[in-house]
């Protein structure tokens, strides 16, 4: 956390996180005992989280990886010929407009 201020001069986008990790050490830890650091994980792995964003992005590229393979797996049932395609709007070639425009 450098200075937990944001780009318009706010705070920043996960200082509200870094509070709750910091209030989460001082009601668990003392000078003398660390061993409420443990119970302080959740809320250090939140803040984490915000600032580097890695289960997001994780989430977002598993996301990709199935609708690439859901596409892939499924045939397109009467799909347009390249023919048809070249052919969209020429003169004498209405039928094929009308095959590709209305198969959609």
């Amino acid at each position: 956390m450098a200075s937990g201020y944001g780009l318009q001069g706010g705070p920043s986008r996960c200082f509200p996180f870094w509070q709750e990790v910091l209030a989460c050490y001082v009601v668990n830890t003392s000078a003398e005992d660390d061993s409420g650091k443990k119970k302080c994980a959740p809320v250090l792995e939140d803040y984490y989280e915000c600032l580097h964003h890695k289960k997001e992005a994780a989430r977002v590229k598993a996301l990709q990886v199935a609708y690439r393979k859901a596409e892939a797996s499924s045939s397109r049932e009467n799909a347009p010929t390249a023919s048809q395609i070249r052919n969209l709007g020429l003169l004498g070639k209405e039928e094929d407009t009308k095959a590709v425009l209305n198969g959609s």
